[in-house]
């Protein structure tokens, strides 16, 4: 167990699956090795059986728990799964964790994240009412439960809840942040929005504050771009355009755009035709990429690691791509076409295009101004990408850098695309969608038409879970227009995109 540690503390994770393996082996009943060995295993890439190991070391915690009633470890193991995103599997072990004592706060918090991620509303809504009822002054409970709330249509109670809770003087950051942005949300659900941007703006205050915002490089992404506006270009993009690829390594498609324009919509509709896998927001791609940085020694940017790149390389890449898909999903791929779906891949569009250059490529468009509200309305968790989102001039600045690329390298690429409005989606459903499945090659299937079925039954990785869960609504087409007056700072940045995508009407 020590070795295994000292190796998951140097990023050895083969090493420390086994070390692990062989305390299992020793000690098969010990949970704490089972989770162990399961962690490392899902950071080795092989999800499958790593969450089986964490399975099991949750069902020995629950065992030990029913004589103790000490459910502090069961939860750690609840945390493990949502991390790897695993919610069923967390659910399981949180219902029967509550059971075992029911006077445990984090056990309901818990069960109630778990529900709602689920798009389980009632229970995740009775969940968050009893966490509350064990910690009445508890604000990120009152957050909770406002959110839970609101996503059941009591969107008064949940307004009147975070009122309350951001009169309280002695709110931490985070607390205002999260309170200001829920409020916001609901406001705009109430059609209140002369109200919505000053707590969004309130939020903008205090996002720098908030830990973990500081903890990104938010220049790292805007840098990077730049970099590959200079450094790709047709002679790179093309240069493995006319190879032969093995079978076995065949191209998958791509779905990419800009943050909230309407890919995790088109992922459920896809996902909905039983002849297409979706990879939901995966680090399929990240990896390739640190598997080239290894292959290059860790020397030149990402670009000049391609043009030194053989075709041996090229298809090293894509067997390790392949390798890594199918250790995150088992057998569950089988023959069906795989659909990747990470939306800020946009940024590694010139790898994509090196490594898969018959890739086939859906990029989704949506009005550049319903694009930013939505952006700057939505709590998202910080990386790189989504700190540039933390205040309203930055997130149209952000916009344009990424859309600007997305206009360079487009007359470029050599694997096929076609562009596609979220608009189109929500208006002319079945006309724009057969457009999609003719371009990926696939029989149009009358059952995608129901694919809001499907996306209530399933956890999905985008913040916008719960609405895919719903049939199709248009009220987010043109929800810009009730914040005409916030656009006069930042249009300049949006106004080219809005004419070239056709938007200016």
């Amino acid at each position: 167990m020590h070795l295994g540690q000292t190796a998951v503390q140097q990023k050895n994770f083969s090493e420390a699956v086994a070390w692990f393996t062989k305390a299992a082996a020793d000690s098969p009943k010990d949970p704490q090795i089972m989770a162990c060995l399961g962690q490392s295993l899902c950071w080795l890439g092989k999800r499958e059986e790593g969450l089986a190991h964490l399975h099991q070391s949750g069902q020995l915690l629950l065992k030990k728990a029913r004589k103790s009633r000490d459910i502090g470890l069961a939860l750690d193991l609840v945390d493990q799964l949502q991390y790897w995103n695993d919610f069923p599997g967390a659910l399981g072990i949180c219902k029967q964790a509550v059971q075992i004592n029911p006077g445990y706060l984090r056990g309901y918090q818990l069960l109630a994240l778990t529900h709602s991620r689920l798009n389980q509303k009632k229970p995740a809504l009775a969940a968050g009412r009893q966490a509350l009822k064990l910690a009445p002054n508890s604000a990120v409970l009152s957050i909770l439960l406002a959110t839970l709330e609101a996503a059941d249509g009591l969107n008064h109670e949940a307004r009147q809840r975070l009122e309350k809770v951001l009169q309280n003087p002695l709110l931490t950051a985070e607390e205002q942040f999260r309170a200001n942005k829920e409020l916001a949300r609901i406001l705009d659900k109430l059609g209140e929005y002369d109200r919505v941007f000053v707590h969004l703006h309130a939020a903008a205050e205090v996002a720098p504050r908030l830990p973990e915002v500081k903890r990104q490089d938010a220049g790292l992404v805007p840098k990077m771009l730049e970099n590959y506006k200079a450094e790709f270009d047709s002679e790179l993009l093309g240069h493995w355009a006319n190879a032969d690829f093995p079978a076995n390594q065949p191209a998958p498609t791509f779905l990419l755009g800009f943050m909230r324009t309407g890919t995790t919509l088109t992922q459920e509709v896809l996902a909905a035709h039983p002849d297409v896998f979706v990879a939901d927001e995966t680090d399929l791609i990240a990896s390739v990429a640190k598997e080239l940085d290894r292959l290059s020694n860790g020397q030149g940017s990402l670009p000049e690691q391609l043009r030194k790149l053989d075709l041996t390389g090229v298809l090293h890449l894509r067997a390790f791509y392949w390798h890594r898909a199918h250790a995150l999903y088992g057998d569950k791929i089988g023959t069906r076409l795989l659909l990747d779906k990470t939306t800020m891949n946009t940024i590694d569009l010139g790898l994509i295009n090196c490594i898969f250059p018959d890739a086939k490529l859906v990029f989704l468009l949506r009005d550049p101004r319903d694009v930013c509200l939505s952006c700057f309305m939505q709590t998202m968790l910080p990386t790189p990408s989504t700190v540039q989102l933390i205040n309203w001039k930055s997130t149209a600045r952000f916009y344009a850098q990424v859309m600007d690329w997305w206009l360079t390298i487009r007359p470029q690429l050599t694997m096929r695309f076609i562009e596609f409005r979220y608009e189109d989606a929500v208006f002319n459903f079945e006309p724009a969608f057969r457009k999609v499945f003719d371009f990926i090659g696939l029989e149009w299937d009358p059952a995608v038409a129901q694919f809001h079925k499907k996306a209530a039954e399933k956890y999905i990785a985008s913040p916008s879970f719960s609405q895919v869960a719903q049939p199709l609504y248009s009220s987010s087409v043109g929800r810009w227009q009730h914040y005409r007056a916030e656009y006069t700072t930042i249009l300049p940045e949006l106004q080219t995109f809005i004419e070239e995508f056709g938007y200016e009407n």
